[in-house]
């Protein structure tokens, strides 16, 4: 019998039909209602164009015994055999491989760069500003779409009521937005205020908004993809703009109240400089 993701025991698959979840729609509807899916299971939603860094189609795995050999590294593992260690019961690695499958070619593209700087600096202690940079996105990113380019420059500059509430109906019609990070995906099972992702933002076409999600979620990843391609991506943790994804209208109940964004606590201002 295949091995299951639940381990020894069962686990009910809580609600995961919140805004936040969108990007994992069509995936979450093809999972086992009332617990993990089994490696197999989850294995067979990964189309031959889901490949690994290195060209190898994506499968998801049991981890393996902790080891220092190189090639027994997670990434480079991920990136020369497509097997992403995967543990039992785990919503954090369950996350991480349903975006694998949602977001493709960026997870082949950071997984590229992983490979590479792994390489690189084999020996060293530091990880180095690129992996850095690549984790806090694929642990904390969010994709944000803008048909509207008065709208990213109010979130690059911390504007958040501005932004969020004073152009409230602007921010529904002019732009989408696609957690693409696991731990943001995990930490909103039980989400909390100040929970803030690193945003990527990208020019689009009003028509790509109004789009089907299965063709929003296409483009995108190829242009997140495209982003971290190049080196500058990669030049500064700064680079990505954080975002307190509960101020996103819809996303939480509290932020349909004008008051609930004078919280400094969750909205911060910038800092000078």
């Amino acid at each position: 019998m295949a091995a299951r993701l639940t381990g020894m025991a069962e686990r009910r698959m809580p609600a995961l039909d919140a805004p936040i979840f969108t990007a994992l729609r069509p995936l979450l509807g093809r999972l086992p209602p009332d617990r993990f899916p089994r490696y197999d299971e989850l294995s067979a939603l990964a189309t031959p164009t889901v490949l690994s860094g290195g060209g190898a189609p994506i499968r998801f795995v049991p981890p393996s015994v902790a080891s220092r050999e190189f090639s027994a590294h997670y990434e480079v593992r991920v990136f020369e055999t497509g097997e992403v260690q995967t543990r039992p019961g785990s919503w954090h690695d369950l996350f991480n491989a349903l975006v694998w499958l949602a977001f493709p070619k960026t997870k082949a593209v950071l997984n590229g760069h992983h490979y590479d700087e792994i390489r690189a600096r084999r020996g060293e202690r530091l990880r180095g500003t690129a992996r850095d940079v690549l984790t806090l996105f694929d642990e904390g990113g969010i994709v944000v779409a803008a048909a509207d380019p008065v709208l990213p420059a109010l979130l690059r500059e911390f504007r958040w009521k501005e932004l969020f509430w004073g152009r409230r109906a602007e921010v529904l019609r002019s732009m989408r937005f696609y957690v693409f990070g696991h731990a943001i995906y995990e930490k909103a099972l039980e989400p909390y205020e100040g929970v803030t992702a690193k945003a990527l933002i990208v020019d689009a076409a009003p028509s790509l908004l109004e789009a089907p999600l299965a063709q929003q979620l296409r483009e995108l990843d190829a242009r997140a993809a495209d982003h971290f391609s190049g080196a500058q991506a990669l030049a500064s943790t700064r680079s990505l703009s954080p975002l307190p994804i509960l101020g996103i209208p819809g996303w939480e109940p509290a932020n349909a109240f004008e008051e609930y964004y004078d919280d400094a606590s969750q909205f911060r201002p910038r800092r000078p400089g």
